[in-house]
């Protein structure tokens, strides 16, 4: 492991915003709220009864508005504001805690609840409302083409591009509370690992895939990763 490093990237995942008291999707009390992944987080559902799958994220909404960043987010925030490195965060999560915290250079791979986007245009909404097939786009004026901006199963992730150079060129790579069984994500240590980046994991338990990770550091991310973000803060002041 090094001393120092130039660029920093984050990949965060559901045990990150567990920590806030949200619950994960595929927890036993999951977001999908008893409800088939087939009938929420398909195109094919948004098309056959897109009021049932509106219905659904409105409802997620405010849980996730009144969600508080916790000691982990905050921890990221710091050594964005401190350490002499660019530092960015590929989320997994759809809630919105890192901007919370007040973060920057966050990119939400799989979208976020508080955003739409219009199926016509590509315009994106951002509203903490709810959003109906009887909403107007506010570009192209049509109604009844704004799509929550989730990723469905079956659709491409986001910010794939920047993603992957990110990857390439980040010196650290840090997974918090993320499972790394989702595809292509679970192999987005590999990718950073072959480019010649440190790798580090920070989970609640060790997962697969985990000879790729040169560290492995169990627990609560709120009470782990700040000591990991002051430890590398002291060395940069000791230097």
């Amino acid at each position: 492991m090094r001393d120092s490093y130039k660029k920093i990237v984050f990949l965060t995942g559901a045990g990150i915003s567990a920590e806030s008291g949200l619950a994960t999707f595929r927890s036993e009390n999951g977001l999908w709220n008893n409800h088939r992944v087939e009938d929420v987080a398909t195109i094919e559902a948004y098309y056959k009864n897109p009021d049932y799958v509106h219905d659904f994220y409105n409802e997620m909404k405010p849980e996730l508005w009144n969600a508080k960043p916790n000691k982990a987010h905050l921890a990221i925030t710091k050594l964005q504001k401190e350490y002499p490195a660019d530092v960015h965060i590929i989320t997994q999560n759809v809630d919105t805690l890192h901007e919370k915290a007040k973060s920057k250079n966050i990119y939400h791979i799989h979208g976020q609840i508080n955003q739409a986007v219009c199926m016509n245009c590509g315009q994106v909404l951002e509203t903490w409302g709810d959003v109906t097939s009887e909403t107007v786009c506010k570009n192209c004026q049509v109604m009844g083409m704004m799509k929550p901006n989730i990723v469905f199963f079956g659709e491409n992730l986001l910010y794939m591009d920047k993603v992957e150079e990110l990857l390439r060129s980040c010196d650290l790579f840090v997974s918090v509370g993320t499972s790394r069984v989702v595809f292509p994500a679970a192999s987005f240590v590999q990718t950073a690992k072959y480019y010649g980046a440190d790798t580090i994991e920070f989970n609640l338990e060790a997962t697969s895939n985990n000879f790729y990770f040169d560290k492995h550091v169990m627990g609560k991310a709120g009470e782990t990763l700040p000591k990991f973000v002051d430890g590398l803060l002291s060395k940069v002041s000791d230097s």
